[in-house]
Order: structure tokens, then sequence, then C-alpha cells
């Protein structure tokens, strides 16, 4: 018999051993291994692993007793505390599948992806009440609501629900006996989309996807064991892009924050060492901008890892420079969050932090389980060189690649086209083979006959002293076409500030065709996710047009 077939044969013989990954199994190993270590942080509040397993049976226990069946969706509507968490495990725990919802949506959108995603039992965090209640008036189909009363919420929002969530943890079993998915290929969660350009879409993930994004952000990251971990990202975006399961798979401590804001990010780490934390570049502003009473004296590292939207290089280094070790992350909701990391070299140590940042700032190469990644031109689907200039699709394959969109055939279908998730962002391959996004295909200006990135005029304006923030899109215009429009935030010291000053900065440091022709400034719109809103601005610059 060959050595092939024998290999087959054992194969064969073992199957009874193989289990379905997910990433609920990382819990047990931690209550079991580190029982006593403490798993959550929350204001006064203190978990040990042994008591969030417990309390995640408990929730699961109690949604089956409810009469929930598995395949069934759960949606939160929380902050980043402990319920949430729990919400991670405890759902999935039950064969349900989890909906966390994004708080900063209106009761239109909130009440779309309840009935899109047939929510069965709505977890809902006291702060969001108004939004939830007018949202319950628009269901289509029954619904069980659970209020969450978070001793760290001051606000008055009012009670929605026929319970509240510690005595519905009391209907359950802190001993429920629940089992791994019969198939690992079954959903763990919808996320859905932000719905900036219509509905909502209901991105899938399974369990083996999110088991492997799991493990990815650990090796990717270098995480040690014990982490302490701080929740800036909200738990609801990609949930928490794998994290909930990264920090229980090492046993790590979870620091929750219910409001993100300098003062709060710098007193966990001076109170708790808070090891590791993520953002988009909005957070990683917060940092760097805080004042001399928000800061805390610390002496070692704090790891960050940012992502969401291409961070200012001004940023990066203002990080590096005040003693922050970043990683820049790249991917989508249709990715489970992370996907491409800028993999960091040790001979990049030597270079000047200029040079370190110029690295940095690109997205960089796939993550350890994503199979594929590849800048391709859409039509064609060939591969573009690896010469830093040809612009093509950023595309993904692989197991940390969504399961599709619910409902919505002709959408999954498009996006999947031969065989690459289609991400919709354009960038480069450079001669060592990192990408880097140059925009949004919605969002590159052509401005008589020239391509424009408004990363690079963003990333421009980002060096200017008195920018906290800057977006930069398309504005008509009769002779060119398009011309570059800058949207600018400035900093809370900046004083008097002009657009022809603006203007002059971005023809000293860009090509002059690529500078903005006009300047406007004020507050500019962003998601919860730090992401600026430029439909937003786009709808100002049409308003204007009009006026």
């Amino acid at each position: 018999m060959s050595a092939n077939r024998i290999f087959e044969t054992d194969l064969h013989q073992s199957e009874a051993n193989f289990t379905q990954l997910s990433p609920i199994s990382f819990i047990a190993r931690s209550a079991h291994t580190y029982p006593d270590r403490c798993s959550i942080i929350h204001g006064t509040k203190r978990y040990s692993w042994r008591e969030t397993y417990q309390r995640c049976r408990r929730l699961a226990s109690a949604l089956r007793n409810r009469g929930i069946t598995p395949g069934e969706t759960v949606a939160i509507m929380g902050a980043n505390t402990p319920e949430m968490y729990e919400a991670a495990f405890g759902v999935p725990m039950a064969g349900l599948v989890l909906n966390t919802l994004n708080v900063r949506l209106d009761a239109a959108n909130i009440a779309f992806c309840l009935n899109h995603g047939e929510a069965k039992i709505l977890l809902t965090d006291r702060e969001f009440s108004s939004t939830v209640k007018d949202a319950l008036a628009l269901l289509d189909h029954p619904i069980v609501v659970i209020d969450i009363m978070d001793s760290e919420y001051s606000g008055s929002g009012e009670v929605v629900g026929t319970t509240d969530y510690e005595s519905f943890l009391l209907e359950g079993n802190p001993d429920y006996a629940w089992t791994l998915p019969e198939d690992e290929w079954q959903a763990i969660s919808l996320n859905y989309t932000s719905g900036t350009t219509g509905d909502p879409k209901g991105v899938v993930y399974h369990h083996r996807g999110a088991y492997l994004n799991a493990m990815s952000n650990i090796v990717g990251w270098n995480m040690a064991h014990h982490p302490i971990y701080l929740w800036t990202l909200p738990m609801f975006h990609c949930n928490g892009w794998c994290f909930p399961w990264s920090i229980a798979a090492v046993g790590g401590t979870n620091v929750c924050l219910r409001q993100v804001n300098a003062a709060h990010i710098y007193a966990a780490i001076g109170d708790h060492g808070v090891t590791h934390f993520c953002g988009a570049p909005i957070v990683l502003n917060f940092v760097i901008n805080a004042s001399p009473e928000e800061r805390r004296d610390f002496s070692h590292q704090v790891n960050v890892m940012t992502a969401a939207a291409p961070p200012p290089a001004q940023t990066l280094q203002r990080m590096q420079e005040q003693g922050f070790n970043v990683t820049h992350v790249y991917g989508l909701t249709e990715t489970y969050g992370p996907a491409v990391i800028c993999a960091w070299h040790p001979e990049w140590n030597d270079l000047t932090i200029e040079q370190q940042t110029a690295k940095k700032s690109r997205q960089g190469v796939r993550y350890h389980a994503l199979e594929g990644l590849s800048v391709r031109d859409p039509e064609t689907m060939k591969p573009v060189p690896a010469d830093g200039e040809t612009m093509g699709e950023v595309m993904f394959k692989g197991n940390v690649v969504m399961k599709g969109y619910l409902k919505n055939r002709d959408t999954t279908e498009a996006a999947l086209a031969g065989g690459w998730f289609h991400s919709g962002d354009l960038g480069v391959i450079e001669p060592d083979g990192y990408i880097k996004l140059k925009d949004r295909s919605k969002d590159v200006i052509i401005s008589g006959g020239e391509n424009i990135s408004s990363i690079e005029v963003e990333d421009t304006l980002h060096k200017h002293p008195a920018i906290m923030f800057a977006a930069v899109v398309a504005k008509p215009d009769d002779k060119w076409g398009e011309t570059p429009c800058a949207f600018v935030e400035l900093m809370a010291d900046a004083g008097a500030v002009t657009e022809p000053e603006i203007i002059a900065f971005c023809r000293d440091n860009l090509a002059h065709f690529k500078c903005p022709r006009q300047v406007i400034f004020g507050t500019l719109p962003k998601t919860s996710t730090g992401k600026i809103q430029k439909f937003k601005l786009r709808e100002q610059i049409i308003g204007r047009a009009h006026q």
C-alpha cells in the first residue's frame, strides 16, 4: 500500500477526533486554565474568567429557555460593557446568531436591521432607549426586549423592556452544557454595514472565520498571554474586530470603556497597566492631542492597532514620538475586520522616524489566516504589476471572507465574482509586495483627465500643525470636471487660519493640480468608528451650489 493510501486510511479512521472550529471554545479553556485571573474590569466591577464563563453559560441557557431555536438571531444595542462581551460567547453557545447593532444608526436603520435579521430578542442599554423605542414601533414582528442596566451609565434613559439583563441571567444555568456547532460554516454573527448609500447590508460571519481571524490577531500583533486590553474600539464593529475571542484565547483582561476620550484612555493606562488597544485614527488623535491635565505617566510600552481609515503619516509619527507602538491593519466588515497587516521588519528600526512612518502608513500584506490578497484590474481580473504606480481594486480570498450578504444573492455574487471578494478600494502593489491604498473607487477625483487621490491630499493637509482632521472630496467644476475641495477641522488652539494659507501650504507640498481649490472649515461628520462621512460633505457641496 502506498504512503498516500495509508495516510488517507488513517484520516478516515480518525475522523471522529475532529471537532468544529469555533472561537467560543477559547473561553472554556481560559476558565479552566486561569479561573481566578481577572477577565473584565468595568468601573468598580471585577470578574474572573470562571465568573465570566458562568455568566456566558447563563445567557446561553436563558436564551434557549425562552424558546429561541438554533439559527435564530439575537440582537444587542450596547456600549463597551461586560454584557456586550458576554454576548459574543453566550449567544453562539446557544447555537444562535449574534447581531451587534451600530449604536450610531437612527431608529429607521435599527428597525431595518431588526426586521431584516428577524431578531427574536433584543438586549439594549438604557443609553440608547430613545432610538430603540422609536425603532420598536417600526418592527414587523414581535420581539422580546431586555434592558441592560449598567451602573456606569449616569444618564436618564428609560426602561423599554420586559425585564433587566441580570434578572434574565438568573433564568439560566451557570453549568449549561453548550456544544460546538455541528458545522463550523454555520453563522456565528450578523454585522450590518452603515447603509450610507442605501439600506444596510447584512454581512454573515461563520464560526470558522471568526476562530481563524481571532487567532490571526494574536499572531500578527505578537500578543503574549495575559494582555490588558482596553476597549476603545466599539464591540459592535465587526464583533470588535474579533478581539473578544482573541482576548479570551490568551487569558487577557478586558478593560471596558463606556466613553472614549483622552482622559479615560490615559487613566486606564495609568490605573490598570493597559498594554493594548485598537481604534481608528480619530482615537489616535485623542491620544496625541491630549492636554497636560488629561495625560498620565506610564513606563511600559502600549501597543496600538489602528484601522478603519488610512491614518495620516503625521499621526503615526506623533504616536511613535510619544511612546506608542502602532501597528497598521486594514480590512472591511466583509473580512471580519482586519485582514491585512503592515508586518514590521526589524531592520526598519534603523530607519529615521520619517522613513519608518512611510513604511508603517502602508496597509501591508495578508493576515496569517487570509489565503489571498491581490490588487487586480476589476474588468480583466489580471493582477497589476508591483510597481507602486499601477492602480487596481484590492481583492481578498479565503476563510476570513464573509459567507455573503443575508437575503441578497445578487449583491453577494457580484461582490464575490471571479472567486475574489471585491473591496471597492483602489490601491497599488509596491515593489516589496506590500499594498498601499490610494482611494475608494467612489472617492477618486478626476480633474482635467488626471486622477487625484483624496488620501494623498488629506495626508498633506494633516501635516499642517493647525489641522486636527481633514477630508477631501470632488467639487464639480465647469472647466476641469472636478476639483478637490478640502473640509478642515482645526485644533482647539489653532487660532486664526485662513483658506489662502491652507491652499498655499498644499501648493508647497503637492503638485499644483492636486491642491484644493476651496477650503471649508468646521466640525467634520464622523461615524462611531472614526470614519469621516464623505457623503455628507458631498451633500454640503451640492447644497452650497444650489444656494
